[in-house]
């Protein structure tokens, strides 16, 4: 019987490849990486800080912001700090840009307009601003409207009490000319005040118009992709946000009147998109006008005159 053959001290072994070092990145590379980073994080941040209403701005600033036309989010920014200035810091400092003020009532941006209404009722001891709340009940804006009627509130003045129901109900908007949605949103969806709701495509031309949102809400209803429309047909229903509603509850519980309850008592239903705080504003502002229709109604039995 064969012996095994003896493997020999000096035989080679099998060859095992070494591992590659990895390469490491150069400075410049790793300059790179960091800067790439540091600015994803950084972006977002300076966007944010950009728009934030809450920095604080110096007078001069809020000088400059005011006729700032290229950026009406300075404008809007440098308002939303008078507000400030005028409410809760009762800074007489603040009148000397009451001119601008009244300036800005006839601005073309909307979202202007609508941030000057409501800080132009926090002051009513001028009486130009009350003129010119009164010119905004005529503008084509319903939300500058709104805004309009509710400062008026604040100075006594109940003419815009018609503006100020209309911010309770839901806002429809309709087709503009003939043609088919091509894409929406969805019901259901909250949406901010010229937000996109649908693109519709114009009968017999290449045209696609946005339809955008009157006011702050939630969609309703929006029609689909592929939906035919015809000028004037609906196209979308949104509810208010519930801030609009409890400013416009608060408002109406000071002015409000028998025929505006059909509008009220919806929001003293419990549903999960009334809170809590709508709800009870509701109940309360439907007490204030009944008790105020009633003290109304013994005044006109005291005095017939009254009623003639």
């Amino acid at each position: 019987m064969s012996q095994p053959t003896p493997i020999s001290q000096h035989a080679e072994r099998p060859q095992v490849p070494e591992p590659k070092a990895k390469r490491s990145m150069t400075r410049n590379q790793k300059i790179l990486f960091f800067v790439t980073g540091w600015l994803i994080v950084l972006m977002p941040f300076l966007f944010w800080w950009s728009t934030w209403f809450g920095r604080h701005l110096t007078d001069q600033q809020v000088s400059e912001y005011l006729h700032d036309d290229k950026k009406p989010r300075h404008i809007q920014h440098a308002l939303v700090q008078l507000g400030e200035k005028m409410s809760t810091q009762k800074d007489a400092n603040a009148a000397r840009w009451y001119p601008d003020l009244i300036r800005l009532a006839n601005y073309p941006v909307e979202e202007v307009r609508n941030t000057d209404a409501w800080v132009m009722g926090q002051d009513t001891s001028a009486p130009e601003f009350h003129d010119a709340l009164l010119k905004m009940l005529q503008d084509a804006s319903p939300m500058v409207r709104g805004n309009a009627a509710l400062s008026l509130v604040r100075f006594g003045d109940a003419s815009g009490r018609p503006e100020i129901v209309a911010l309770l109900q839901p806002a429809t908007v309709t087709a503009p000319s003939d043609g088919r949605v091509v894409d929406s949103d969805r019901p259901g969806t909250a949406i901010r005040q010229g937000g996109l709701l649908a693109k519709v495509s114009i009968s017999g031309s290449s045209q696609v118009l946005e339809i955008r949102s009157p006011i702050p809400g939630r969609i309703r209803s929006v029609s689909q992709a592929g939906a035919t429309l015809k000028a004037g047909s609906e196209i979308a229903v949104v509810d208010p946000a519930s801030d609009q509603v409890w400013e416009a509850l608060r408002a109406l519980f000071l002015v409000g009147q028998a025929d505006d309850l059909a509008a009220i008592r919806p929001y003293e239903r419990e549903l999960p998109e009334i809170p809590d705080h709508v709800r009870q504003q509701a109940v309360e502002t439907e007490k204030a006008i009944e008790q105020r229709s009633k003290s109304q109604g013994q005044l006109h039995l005291r005095h017939p005159a009254l009623s003639s």
